[in-house]
This record gives C-alpha cells, sequence and structure tokens, in this order.
C-alpha cells in the first residue's frame, strides 16, 4: 500500500511530530508499505533525518509570512486550502494512496475534505482536541483524566479511536531498552537533560545553571550529568560550551535516546512527545511545559503522580528547578513515581 505522511518540523514547531511519524512510518516500512512524507521547507527542519532514514521525502515550498493567519495556522505558512492542493498534486504522482497520515495542529476538516477523495484513508494524529476532524482513525498519545470525552462530537460516528499511553509511538529502541535496562535503586547517579530538538524558550540553559549551582554547593557528588539537545536548536554552541565549562557530558541529534532514558535515574524535560518514552521506561522526571498544548497534559500527569511538574515555562526559574532536584534526592519519592509510571503500560 502507499501511505503519505504530512507532517512538518522547525525550530518554532518543534522535532517531535515527525519523530513520532517516523516510528509509525518504520512500522509500515517492515509491514511492506511504500512511505513518503510531505513536509514544508521551514527553518530548522528534519528533512536529512527523513532522508537519513531511507523515506521517500517531498518539500513543499515555504511561503512569505501571511498575516491572515493566526495561532498554529501560521506553521503551514500557506492556507490550509493551498496546503492541500500541493498534498493532492504529489498523491496523484504516487498512484493511490491508501492512507495518508496527518500530524499538524494546524489542520483541520477544512484540509482533509478536500484530501478525501484521493486516499481511502486518513489517520489523524492530535493532542489538542480543539477542532473537528474528517477522519477514519484519530491517534492521542496522551494521558488525560477525560481521555474518553475529549473527541466527543469532534470526529465522525465511524472513526477508530486510539487514546492513551498504551498506543504510544515508541521505537523498537525502546522496548529493546526495557528490556535491559536495570531497577533503579532510588538514588541520582545519572541526571539526563532534554528539552525537545529545538526547545525554542531555552530551557536546557536553565536547567544546566540550576545544576552548576547544586554541583557548586556539593550537593550532586558523583553524579554524572548528561545534556542533550537537537540539531534544530539555534544555541548549540553556547550549549555547548556551558557543558564544557561545568564538565557536564554534552551530546546532539542523538540516535540512543532509550539507552540515556534507560541509565538515567532523573530527567529535566519538557511535556512534549518524549513524556510517554520516559514514562515507558519508568524514568522520574522534572517537568516544564514549554508549549500552550502542553500545560493541560502536565497537569494531568501531575495529578496522577506520573511528573513532577514545574509549571509554564516562563514561570519556572534556576531556583525552582533546583529545589525540584533536592527533592528527588529522596529515593521514597523516586520509587514511588517509578511505580506509578509502570502502570500505565500494565
Amino acid at each position: 500500500m502507499e501511505i503519505a505522511v504530512r507532517v512538518d518540523s522547525s525550530s518554532l514547531i518543534g522535532s517531535g511530530h515527525v519523530m513520532r511519524c517516523l516510528t509509525l512510518a518504520q512500522r509500515y516500512r517492515n509491514e511492506g508499505h511504500n512511505v513518503t512524507f510531505v513536509c514544508r521547507d521551514l527553518e530548522g527542519n528534519l528533512a536529512d533525518l527523513v532522508n537519513k532514514q531511507g523515506f521517500q521525502l517531498h518539500m513543499l515550498s515555504a511561503a512569505l509570512e501571511d498575516d491572515t493567519l493566526t495561532g498554529y495556522a501560521k506553521w503551514l505558512t500557506v492556507t490550509q486550502e493551498r496546503d492541500a492542493a500541493e498534498t493532492i498534486a504529489l498523491m496523484q504522482k504516487m498512484g493511490r494512496v491508501g492512507r495518508i497520515v496527518v500530524d499538524s495542529y494546524a489542520i483541520d476538516e477544512t484540509w482533509e475534505k478536500l484530501v478525501r477523495p484521493y486516499t481511502n484513508e486518513i489517520f489523524v494524529i492530535d493532542d489538542l482536541a480543539n477542532r473537528k476532524h474528517d477522519c477514519d482513525i484519530l491517534l492521542d498519545q496522551n494521558f488525560y483524566l477525560n481521555k474518553d470525552d475529549r473527541y466527543k462530537g469532534l470526529v465522525p460516528v465511524h472513526c477508530k479511536l486510539l487514546l492513551g499511553p498504551e498506543h504510544a509511538l515508541l521505537r523498537e529502541e525502546f522496548y529493546q531498552a526495557k528490556e535491559k535496562m536495570k531497577p533503579r535503586d532510588g538514588k541520582l547517579h545519572n541526571i539526563l537533560v532534554f528539552y525537545g530538538g529545538a526547545d525554542a524558550t531555552n530551557e536546557t540553559s536553565k536547567a544546566i545553571e540550576a545544576l552548576s549551582l547544586l554541583k557548586s554547593n556539593g550537593e550532586l557528588q558523583n553524579v554524572n550529568i548528561t545534556v542533550v539537545v537537537g540539531g534544530s536548536n539555534l544555541r548549540n554552541e553556547s550549549i555547548s560550551n556551558h557543558c564544557l565549562k561545568e564538565d557536564f557530558k554534552y551530546l546532539c541529534q542523538v540516535n540512543n535516546m532509550a539507552e540515556l532514558m534507560a541509565e538515567a535515574d532523573l530527567m529535566l524535560g519538557a511535556g512534549g512527545t518524549t513524556t510517554w518514552e520516559r514514562c515507558f521506561l519508568s524514568l522520574p522526571a522534572i517537568v516544564t511545559a514549554v508549549a500552550e498544548n502542553q500545560f493541560h497534559i502536565c497537569d494531568d500527569c501531575a495529578t496522577a503522580g506520573i511528573i513532577h511538574y514545574l509549571g509554564q515555562w516562563n514561570k519556572v526559574t534556576i531556583y525552582d528547578i533546583c529545589e525540584a532536584v533536592r527533592k528527588f534526592t529522596n529515593s521514597e519519592m523516586s520509587i514511588s513515581m517509578q511505580k506509578k509510571m509502570s502502570q500505565l503500560f500494565s
């Protein structure tokens, strides 16, 4: 079957949408399907990574800023109608597309109804539940206390809903890492820092400053600290220099994130797609919401006790991070969180 994937990445959008679509595309390829990515050529995109993984890729030209577009609609840089027309033109060259996967907060039923005649099935990946979709399958892998009610009235009655972390798109490396990983003892030996591929709000630097302060106070003796950034992070050089100064390990655009998570005892990160990778490996985390779409997820995850939530990025200080890390020197807190995370996937 021919499968098309419409997804974007950029310094603004981040890398999470493309990363989870790559995971899904790999599964499709293993089943014998042909997968083609359709992405817009935005600054800081992951086109090289898509190519590196051996998938066909068609790039749509980015447009000049359109003042008529607001909110998430700006992510496309064009109207949904134009984006759909450009996507359809590419789909027609592929032959009959059996399924199109759509992962974009800027796309809704307007786009999907235009594309509908050119495919057998529309598969939407969403997190927001804030707009209507004309789709046959919808995946929302996030944890919400009201997950069963969120999409009522937003999808057709025939739509198959895949809701919750049990449907999380996890790369094979995470299953392998889970089989091999040793049980954590609740003590801090290794801390991992990763705030997503782009980290547009620069939480990484804030975390480095906080951990540096704790180190200078003698509070993290014999604790190894690893800082990971994505290739689309515009501050890579300054972060690398900061890590070198503090004797922290610095890594860019890694392909062994599961291994790094399995080795860590605590992670400082954002509330995006890595949440379910952390939870799958029962890795305790101190989390900052770095985008509006993460606020609700983080609130519910904190209520369930599966993350330690600091709040929104513009309200979190280095001292908040310091205080949170201190709490995880208490092994009981770490062990309790690990137990709750493991129950998500049981």
